[in-house]
């Protein structure tokens, strides 16, 4: 493979492409609920047969909110995993010291726009919706493992959130302008992001031997799986917090019926969706050869 970027241009990238977040949510900016957040190929509200047009909505926005806090979820351990890859080399090379530093710091700005976000969402929905967490327990969780593993799941991270944008929300005039916004926003940082941990999974291989690099990738599946963990307890809360927001308690068959589509459409949404990215696979195989038939194999489980 070949690849053509150097720190000093995804710095210089990084900076170009800057904003604030009150730029973004700011005075005078709300969120419009009479339009969906998600576009249907990740919320698949529509086969749930149980639910009316209008409760489907209030799902769809229910997984719009959690979409964005899963997101902020996932950036509570990338930003110290890539803060102390910084800190390993940090009078090896200037260039890269300060990218890496511009990539934590964007990281810090994105978890700060997701709250922000939150707090908006609950006012104007009315009621508000169960999240996982605490945030800080994840974050351990996931930070306990090898950093090779950790480096792997940013890296598809932040290459899924590519392929959202760019196949689902561009071009979705149907969904609500502002959060098309902040996904916008959050993208065009994250083209970088995706680059340097490119960089970070290859330096932390290539100061690998075979055996520890397989320990990565297997905690790579180890976290995977307690992400996917974690996002059938939110799809518990998100049931909860539908019948809140509709006002009435759904039956036991209608619950299941909504689990039934919705365990998929969460797993594609978070998993499935990235395993498949071509560039995801090109390097995880190139680390560590095999990986693309493992992960394409594991790819319609999450589908």
């Amino acid at each position: 493979m070949s690849y053509h970027f150097s720190y000093e241009s995804l710095l210089a990238a990084s900076q170009a492409a800057n904003w604030r977040i009150e730029d973004i949510i700011g005075e005078g900016e709300t969120l419009d609920f009479s339009k969906p957040f998600m576009p249907e190929s990740f919320a698949r509200v529509g086969p749930i047969a149980c639910l009316s047009d209008a409760e489907k909505l209030k799902l769809n926005q229910i997984r719009g909110c959690g979409y964005l806090y899963t997101f902020g979820l996932a950036e509570e351990f990338i930003l110290p995993f890539v803060m102390d890859h910084a800190r390993s080399a940090l009078h090896v090379d200037d260039a890269r010291t300060r990218a890496l530093l511009q990539f934590a710091g964007e990281e810090a700005k994105h978890i700060d726009l997701f709250h922000r976000f939150y707090d908006a969402f609950v006012q104007g929905f009315g009621t508000r919706c169960g999240m996982i967490g605490p945030a800080e327990a994840i974050s351990q969780a996931v930070l306990a493992h090898h950093p090779l593993g950790i480096g792997m799941v940013t890296l598809h991270i932040e290459w899924m959130t590519q392929k959202h944008f760019t196949e689902s929300v561009r071009d979705a005039q149907d969904l609500d302008p502002l959060f098309r916004s902040v996904l916008k926003h959050h993208w065009a940082e994250e083209m970088q992001h995706a680059q340097l941990d490119e960089a970070i999974v290859r330096t932390l291989a290539a100061q690998a031997g075979p055996e520890e690099v397989e320990a990565g990738f297997q905690d790579f599946l180890k976290i995977a799986a307690l992400l996917d963990g974690g996002l059938m307890q939110q799809l518990e809360l998100d049931i909860e917090s539908l019948q809140a927001a509709i006002g009435r308690e759904l039956g036991e068959a209608e619950r299941e019926e909504i689990r039934a589509v919705q365990r998929q459409a969460i797993r594609y949404t978070y998993l499935g969706s990235g395993l498949v990215h071509p560039r995801f696979l090109a390097v995880m195989e190139e680390v560590r050869p095999g990986s693309r038939e493992e992960l394409l194999a594991m790819a319609p489980a999450f589908s």
